[in-house]
């Protein structure tokens, strides 16, 4: 069986892995002051975002991803033909509506793809399934690389979606902004009002960052730490001690909004990276997402892998 993976854009995967892996990526458009921008994991539209300052002022932008009918009409295009199985994986639910928006396109395709496999000369039915990794950016990766795992050992859809299904709930995304004005300007754009004025502004003027986990469908704050280097040199040491204990899936996700190799001058993470190393574990590094630098500022950083449940300490 022919079996493919579609994530959206804000997985954040080096394009590379998702050209040699055959990774569908749902695109989403971002406008930024008349300006506008396709996210869709290319570097050199990802470096147009960066290289324009369109990063610092980005806190208005305009985001708006693939529609359920964009959805059927790129399945019913290409994807019903080039596989008999996918699996859509998405960022968490709770903070888009990607998830909600291919959901509602799975019912029009499921009912719409007899006739043009037939016509292709195709048989068999076509299947397909949504899964909500329930966590974000870096984190929203790792069920994809357990994915391209799964097939490549030859896993039946079945096996393979209890399988996935077990990693989104596990899955862990931290992130680290480096203004949190921005931040607050961002969440409030969203409707959201979690980040105060009182809170963003003492945070700034203190040089307090926050580190926040995308966990199961909830963003919370998970500890406070001062200077964006002292919080990413407690991330990486706190992944590290993860790693150490054991993964589900042996790979830890990085990403960054912007150049990379700031990423890797920062504190933390060579040792980081030899540990990973000591421990069978392969690191994924790639920019972040034109749509995560639109929602958390340029210059966030963002992590995830999957471990079992445990109690979070910085």
């Amino acid at each position: 069986m022919r079996i493919g993976l579609v994530m959206d854009a804000t997985c954040d995967l080096p394009l590379d892995y998702v050209h040699k892996h055959n990774i569908t990526v749902l695109p989403i458009m971002v406008n930024v002051e008349g300006e506008s921008f396709a996210d869709q994991h290319d570097p050199a539209e990802t470096k147009r975002f960066i290289d324009s300052g369109m990063g610092s002022k980005s806190h208005g932008a305009e985001t708006t991803p693939y529609s359920s009918e964009d959805v059927v009409q790129l399945f019913l295009d290409r994807l019903v033909i080039d596989f008999d199985c996918v699996f859509c994986l998405t960022i968490t639910a709770t903070r888009s509506p990607v998830h909600a928006n291919v959901s509602k396109a799975s019912f029009s395709i499921l009912k719409s793809y007899r006739p043009i496999r037939q016509q292709a000369d195709i048989p068999g039915p076509f299947l397909m399934r949504v899964i909500d990794t329930q966590t974000l950016f870096a984190g929203a990766s790792i069920t994809v690389l357990e994915g391209v795992r799964l097939i490549q050992s030859g896993e039946s859809p079945g096996h393979m979606r209890e399988r996935l299904e077990h990693i989104a709930h596990n899955a862990h995304g931290f992130l680290i902004p480096r203004d949190l004005n921005y931040l607050r300007q961002r969440a409030r754009k969203r409707g959201d009002r979690s980040i105060s004025l009182f809170g963003a502004t003492l945070g700034s003027a203190l040089d307090i960052k926050p580190i926040l986990r995308g966990w199961r469908g909830q963003t919370e704050p998970m500890a406070k730490m001062r200077g964006f280097e002292g919080a990413t040199e407690s991330l990486f040491k706190h992944i590290g001690e993860r790693v150490r204990d054991g993964l589900l899936v042996p790979a830890v996700t990085l990403s960054y909004g912007g150049d990379l190799d700031v990423m890797r001058n920062l504190p933390g993470y060579d040792t980081l990276r030899q540990t990973c190393a000591d421990h069978g574990i392969d690191v994924l590094e790639s920019p972040m997402s034109i749509t995560g630098m639109a929602n958390t500022g340029q210059g966030a950083l963002s992590a995830g892998f999957a471990s079992d449940p445990y109690e979070a300490q910085f």
